[in-house]
């Protein structure tokens, strides 16, 4: 019997197994009531090359850090924005694994994110590439650990993924929602644009599911 098509399923965070999320990174800003031209600061530096996304990231968790946030201030934040996991996902997740599928999350978002809804989220998938904020004895903000893999170089972390485990590209899934999704959803052998606001975005996929339903992902991996 042929074994199954796809071997190695991938998600967005925000917006993706979260919703009512554009980003989280700007949701913390304006719920901490970060000064927005600082913040900007950080943005341009970046868009014209002159920091890394490391230094961007610890330059945003700085603005953080001069307001002594701590973890629960991030837990409210969250609560307070109406954020939820989207409709099906523990199932979806649960389904996938039970098939013998790798999971990952390849993302630009924090980890505080998953660990309020998913707190079990590093048992349940075998790679997570996201941005982890570090917090003292205290439970004050004190780092991050960024991750190298947002925007362009999210296909850069599902090619590496794909070589170790020896799973063919063609035999991957990259499900997401938004333009620093484009190049990943292009890279995968099936690219799952799910409840995507861009039309490019939609175009750069296989496959469109606007339904906010994530079981209805798995008709399109699962056939064989």
């Amino acid at each position: 019997m042929a074994g199954k098509m796809y071997k190695l399923i991938c998600f967005d965070v925000d917006g993706t197994l979260l919703e009512n999320v554009k980003f989280s990174w700007q949701l913390f800003h304006d719920h901490f009531n970060v000064d927005p031209q600082r913040r900007e600061q950080g943005k341009k530096a970046f868009l014209k090359g002159d920091i890394s996304y490391l230094q961007w990231a610890e330059h945003d968790v700085g603005l953080w850090k001069e307001k002594k946030v701590r973890k629960q201030d991030f837990f409210a934040a969250i609560d307070s924005h109406h954020i939820k996991l989207a409709d099906g996902v523990r199932e979806t997740l649960e389904t996938l694994k039970k098939n013998g599928m790798k999971l990952g999350v390849i993302s630009g978002s924090l980890n505080i994110m998953l660990e309020r809804f998913l707190p079990d989220y590093d048992s349940i998938f075998d790679d997570v590439f996201l941005s982890r904020l570090t917090f003292d004895e205290n439970e004050v903000i004190n780092g991050v650990i960024a991750t190298p893999y947002d925007i362009e170089h999210k296909a850069t972390a599902l090619r590496m993924i794909s070589e170790r485990e020896r799973i063919p590209l063609e035999q991957t899934v990259f499900i997401g929602d938004y333009l620093n999704d484009l190049h990943v959803l292009q890279l995968a052998g099936l690219g799952i644009a799910f409840n995507a606001k861009h039309q490019e975005v939609k175009d750069a996929a296989d496959v469109v599911v606007d339904s906010g339903n994530m079981r209805d992902i798995l008709p399109h991996i699962l056939k064989d």
